[in-house]
């Protein structure tokens, strides 16, 4: 066997991963986004819940209701309320990328606070107003 026969095997990753690259805030954000999509779908089915009670009776929906007024509950509600928000702003800010724009690394970190930002005030305005 000669050596022209041999095949060269390599050492270093086939793509950077995580471990390569320093975390940075729009890489968070692009992580949540994904994240917050999983929670989306199934946390949907709260929503789905209290439909259902609303047809099944208002017993079911006075159970309901008392379930959804224990302080952990709202505390999830106001966390889905601002994944919910996130989720749609993140959404917006990709919507943007594929028109062509907001490529400009000074552009990709000002869309990604402002996300940020506004999913944050989304969620207050709708609690607290």
């Amino acid at each position: 066997m000669t050596n022209k026969n041999k095949i060269k095997t390599s050492v270093r990753p086939l793509s950077p991963h995580l471990q390569i690259y320093r975390p940075s805030f729009t890489m968070m954000m692009s992580i949540m986004h994904r994240i917050s999509g999983v929670i989306l779908y199934f946390g949907s089915f709260l929503l789905l819940a209290w439909y259902i009670s609303i047809v099944l009776g208002p017993e079911v929906y006075q159970l309901l209701n008392t379930l959804f007024s224990f302080f952990i509950i709202k505390v999830a509600l106001f966390l889905f309320t601002w994944i919910f928000f996130h989720h749609l702003f993140g959404g917006i800010r990709h919507f943007i990328w594929d028109t062509g724009r907001g490529f400009g690394l000074n552009s990709i970190e000002w869309l990604a606070r402002l996300t940020a930002i506004l999913s944050f005030l989304s969620t207050l305005i709708i609690w607290f107003l």
